[in-house]
């Protein structure tokens, strides 16, 4: 009887604290965050109601190289422009039409440092690599601007893939800034393909264990919005589908915990012999106690 009245003790003690005391300290150290908003809505949609015309869209990037004269895309089954390092490496922009937002996308070809909510890494005279979108170059963005807005993203979303893997969306998507090394066990290197320490202000950490360091729902919630959970940070805000994201996020769960399926099918076998080794235990302090008694 005694040894219950202990154990009753010390489950409510430790009750409290679960239940009471850790997740008031957990809500004081990570407030809740918004979950993520993947329709952009804090963006304006600045198409105004355009309807993109692909075929606009290519004479745009083909004839007058708006976006491939620091931009390579593949039109045609042919790779044209050309990659520049501007700090960090532009995109290649063959898959943007599949994996970024096309709100957000318009967005950022109209006023990239605004879209991805990096405006204050660019104060004092300093500029974003990428321009904001200026059709005529008169220093406004009127509805002939929308309009081309409009008719580049239609024309991207016509030439990206139907589809990607979960290793070519982050690729895409991250490794222009990040590495992440343990992917190389897979083949082909992951390291990131440019040293953006400088235009960054810091060296991108490799993103290999973050998977495990960090929940998925954080992971979700950084990658959908950096600023919710960093503030001022350097990283922008990309823009990726929810999809998109998911792959991402898969891809960073394959990489840096493989054996996840394996660790949780071993659970419910190891519970299983805690509470067999829990019942022989008992029947043997019970053996015990009562040749004493």
């Amino acid at each position: 009887m005694r040894e219950l009245k202990i154990f009753a003790v010390v489950a409510f003690f430790t009750g409290v604290l679960y239940w009471g005391v850790e997740p008031f300290a957990h809500t004081q150290l990570h407030p809740h965050k918004p979950a993520p908003d993947y329709t952009f809505s804090d963006t304006d949609d600045v198409r105004n109601g355009k309807i993109g015309d692909v075929a606009s869209g290519k004479s745009l990037i083909v004839d007058q190289f708006q976006c491939q004269s620091c931009h390579t895309l593949t039109v045609d089954g042919a790779q044209i422009g050309a990659s520049m390092d501007m700090g960090v490496v532009t995109p290649d922009l063959t898959s943007a039409g599949l994996i970024y937002d096309e709100r957000y996308l318009a967005a950022f070809i109209a006023n990239p440092a605004k879209a991805a909510q990096v405006e204050h890494k660019f104060v004092d005279g300093a500029a974003h690599p990428m321009t904001s979108f200026d059709l005529a170059y008169d220093g406004t963005f009127g509805d002939d601007d929308a309009q081309a807005v409009a008719d580049i993203v239609a024309f991207l979303k016509s030439i990206a893939p139907s589809s990607l893997t979960n290793k070519e969306v982050f690729a895409d998507a991250c490794q222009r800034c990040h590495g992440i090394k343990y992917g190389d066990f897979y083949g082909g290197t992951m390291a990131a393909k440019g040293d953006v320490s400088t235009y960054m202000g810091t060296t991108p950490p490799d993103l290999s264990q973050y998977i495990r360091s960090r929940s998925k729902g954080f992971l979700h919630e950084f990658i959908n919005e950096p600023g919710k959970h960093l503030h001022g940070t350097a990283m922008p805000r990309v823009g990726l589908t929810e999809s998109a994201e998911n792959q991402v996020v898969s891809y960073m769960e394959e990489v840096g915990d493989s054996s996840k399926p394996q660790r949780e099918a071993l659970a419910p076998n190891f519970l299983g012999y805690l509470v067999i080794f829990a019942l022989f235990a008992w029947l043997w302090k019970a053996k015990i106690w009562r040749e004493v008694h």
